[in-house]
């Protein structure tokens, strides 16, 4: 029985920590931004940004509200971008949104 309770704690805590970030919180995530329509191959009417976040072997995809810093950043469309985006996570109609108020750049090194 002791094991047991040890099991399913364990699996708990994996659980909170493979999770992506939840909804309503202001989270700062690291990731790779590309474009719905030109890299996912969503059926949409113009380019829409997407924040690609790894997690070990799970990939989320936070698509990125129209804020000023997201307008400021501009459409990836073909291009990727590694950057780091600050904003608040929301759900709306089965997609993870980031409405962000900082997107920047990373710098690749090497």
């Amino acid at each position: 029985m002791k094991n047991l309770v040890f099991a399913l704690l364990a699996v708990a805590v994996g659980v909170v920590f493979a999770a992506p970030a939840i909804a309503g919180e202001t989270v700062t995530l690291e990731g790779e931004v590309i474009c719905a329509k030109c890299t996912l191959g969503e059926d949409l009417q113009k380019c829409q940004n997407v924040l690609k976040v790894k997690n070990g072997e799970e990939t989320t995809h936070y698509y990125l509200a129209s804020t000023d810093a997201n307008k400021e950043f501009g459409d990836v469309c073909m291009v990727a971008k590694e950057v780091k985006v600050t904003g608040t996570v929301s759900e709306k109609d089965g997609k993870m949104w980031l409405a962000a108020t900082e997107i920047v750049t990373m710098k690749k090194e090497g």
